[in-house]
């Protein structure tokens, strides 16, 4: 069975598995948007999510920020053609739909960028407390019961 065109492949995929499953369709669609809303929500709090007999997928923050300095040099190359008077109409146009494109991009990434500034990555651990308290003294007693200072 091919999908639609008019059918986006979340849709189909829904579809298909409601009338093999006899579940409705709403029931499957809120299943998956929770699923997806889930692992979004993962990858931007611990940088990594794992889809049990699928694989693991990990936002590698030094390939995010070589993206980000390519996709601002692709800004300003699409902005200078755009503003340029001796290219075509239809070349403007082009550059015009790609500097969109790279402007949406980098509204995407730049986000998960800055939160990878702000928060520092534990990776599971807890941070260690201040180590500028002062060093308790520890007074003990002999077996006569007098105190020794140690």
């Amino acid at each position: 069975m091919e999908r639609p065109k008019s059918l986006t492949i979340k849709d189909f995929l829904i579809r298909k598995m409601s009338v093999r499953m006899l579940i409705p369709e709403f029931t499957l669609d809120a299943i998956v948007s929770h699923q997806f809303q889930s692992a979004n929500q993962a990858m931007l709090n611990t940088k990594s999510v794992e889809i049990s007999g699928f694989g693991k997928f990990v936002f590698n923050d030094k390939k995010a920020v070589k993206k980000m300095e390519k996709l601002l040099s692709q800004k300003a190359l699409f902005e200078r053609l755009m503003n340029d008077d001796s290219l075509s109409e239809q070349r403007r146009n082009n550059a015009r739909l790609k500097y969109e494109s790279v402007t949406l991009n980098i509204s995407v990434l730049k986000p998960k960028i800055i939160n990878n500034e702000i928060k520092s990555d534990l990776r599971g651990m807890e941070e260690q407390a201040s180590s500028t308290s002062s060093i308790e003294r520890v007074d003990t007693k002999d077996i006569s019961g007098e105190n020794i200072d140690m």
